[in-house]
């Protein structure tokens, strides 16, 4: 038993090493490149990052000689068509009302005329869609396919983040403090990105630090809501769909947003007004799944071939 706590251990090092440094040298590309955040290109190389932690996952069972059993691939559908509906609409939902609460907290904020959505109709040509065609295009995109259309790339996050790291916490931790520690990584490894102005920006008061700090709060936030259904389901799958709803609507939120807005707060649920109703739901999850014992006192493990067996 002490082996296999020595072995856990290692892996979870080698894991977070792999997922930290693969990552920032894909993320510092960009950079080095001379390419402007935001451009084709540097969303292109950010795409690339998304899959650096279900690399690491498989590097770290190459290098340890883990094995490829208990993956968190399998969506475990069958018994759980109700969880399933939940997680399709429930993110959404969290979206359309975080921005609600945004706009009611600062309604001076809140732009009537969509400039910037009447902009990128402008800039489309005369022959361009309008602003209200526009505005129902992402909505649809939003509510009919968020849950899926990133699904690959946030699986490429969720492998590791929800599939590996959080598994391995929890054989040492209380789920309550797997699922913070867990968003506080996850947070860091964003650090790069976040210093290039990613969903913050770089104008703001505080730069980077506010904006780092805010990113990790972000991250423990919805890492709490992913682990959480990772947990009672057993499967990286359900953190990919909600990881998939918050990247197709983050920016829908800004749409509405007149220029000038803190991002540190809002409108985006990025920030720390805009993600109040997750924030919310993340504590009331954090209760509810309360300070359980760590997983190896109530199953023995075997991390040779990368199973869980019951005593």
């Amino acid at each position: 038993m002490e082996h296999d706590k020595l072995m856990t251990k290692k892996r979870l090092i080698i894991f977070i090493t792999l997922t930290i440094i693969l990552a920032w040298i894909v993320f510092l590309l960009v950079p080095l490149c001379g390419l402007t955040y935001g451009s084709g290109a540097s969303a292109v190389i950010l795409a690339v990052a998304m899959f650096m932690p279900a690399l690491s996952n498989v590097l770290t069972r190459l290098i340890t000689k883990e094995g490829f059993k208990n993956m968190y691939l399998r969506p475990h559908f069958k018994g759980h068509m109700r969880d399933y509906l939940l997680l399709y609409f429930g993110p959404t939902v969290l979206l359309l009302l975080s921005g609600a609460v945004y706009f009611l907290i600062f309604p001076d904020s809140f732009d009537a005329e969509l400039t910037a959505l009447m902009a990128m109709v402008t800039s489309s040509g005369a022959h361009g869609p309008s602003a209200s065609a526009l505005l129902g295009v992402q909505f649809l995109i939003f509510v009919a396919i968020g849950p899926i259309v990133n699904i690959i790339p946030t699986m490429g996050e969720e492998l590791g983040w929800r599939g590996y790291l959080l598994p391995k916490l929890r054989m040492f931790l209380s789920d309550r403090a797997s699922l913070i520690i867990t968003g506080v990584i996850w947070g860091i490894w964003h650090l790069p990105i976040i210093v290039m102005g990613h969903n913050y920006g770089t104008d703001y008061w505080g730069y980077p630090w506010f904006g780092i700090l805010a990113m990790i709060v972000f991250c423990v936030m919805l890492g709490i809501i992913e682990g959480y259904i990772t947990i009672k389901l057993e499967s990286a799958f359900p953190a990919a769909m909600i990881h998939s709803t918050v990247n197709a609507g983050a920016s829908l939120p800004i749409i509405f947003a007149k220029s000038g807005y803190n991002p540190l707060l809002g409108p985006a649920i990025t920030g720390l007004i805009g993600g109040l109703p997750f924030m919310a739901l993340a504590v009331i999850l954090l209760i509810k799944v309360g300070n359980k014992e760590r997983l190896d006192n109530n199953e023995a493990y075997r991390q040779e071939d990368g199973t869980l067996n019951q005593k």
